[in-house]
């Protein structure tokens, strides 16, 4: 499969439930500039990437394609929510594991 970067922006604009006038705001520029970006004929700076990164919650790799996994973020968590998260993904992969023998 191509990859399509003004998809992957898209995507990663609907998951969050934003409009392209939402993102334009907060990243200070025109909703046409964000339509150009998702329609591939604009392209953002670095420091929009980055902003974009930050806003998405997604890495650059991801957003550019270099890497197609999906990243968990929880810096939005406190260190003790972040323990729980971790421990669950411990033990789910755990379970996997021994499901896969």
């Amino acid at each position: 499969m191509i990859y399509d970067f003004g998809l992957r922006l898209k995507e990663l604009r609907e998951a969050k439930r934003l409009s392209q006038t939402d993102v334009a705001d907060r990243l200070e520029v025109t909703r046409s500039t964000i339509s150009g970006y998702e329609c591939n004929t604009i392209t953002p700076s670095v420091e929009q990437l980055k902003r974009l990164a930050v806003l998405y919650n997604a890495s650059l790799d991801y957003i550019m394609g270099i890497d197609d996994r999906s990243a968990l973020y929880l810096d939005d968590l406190t260190e003790s929510q972040q323990k729980t998260v971790l421990d669950i993904i411990d033990r789910l992969k755990e379970e996997f594991k021994g499901g896969q023998k």
